[in-house]
């Protein structure tokens, strides 16, 4: 079983709003996270930071997207969810999921192609 696998992603319209997941296997969710988080890239840009959610609960967010993305858990599902408001044309990109455990390493998912329509 993978580490974690993203869902979610797809074409949505400016102003419009979506929603990604991120399940993680119970193993490493449930005896060895620290925190997961999300990523994007888009096409010649560097890989951006997006925020993350830690082991206890608490969020942190790229100052630029505060107010617009959300990073929420679902400790049942093991499952971290970005949700992504009004979105803009610049946010399209790949949008990567990672579980960093309490030892520092990382582990990502496949992307998701987001793409917002202007």
């Amino acid at each position: 079983q993978e580490p974690v696998v993203e869902s979610g992603g797809g074409l949505v319209q400016a102003g419009g709003s979506l929603r990604l997941s991120c399940t993680a296997s119970r193993t490493y969710f449930d005896h060895n996270v620290a925190a997961m988080g999300w990523y994007r890239q888009a096409p010649g840009n560097e890989r951006q930071w997006l925020g993350s959610i830690s082991r206890g609960g608490t969020p942190n967010y790229a100052d630029s997207l505060k107010g617009r993305f959300a990073i929420s858990r679902d400790n049942d599902e093991a499952t971290v969810f970005l949700q992504m408001n009004n979105l803009k044309s610049e946010d399209s990109a790949v949008y990567y999921c990672y579980l960093r455990n309490i030892q520092g390493q990382m582990y990502w998912g496949q992307g998701a192609q987001v793409t917002v329509s202007s």
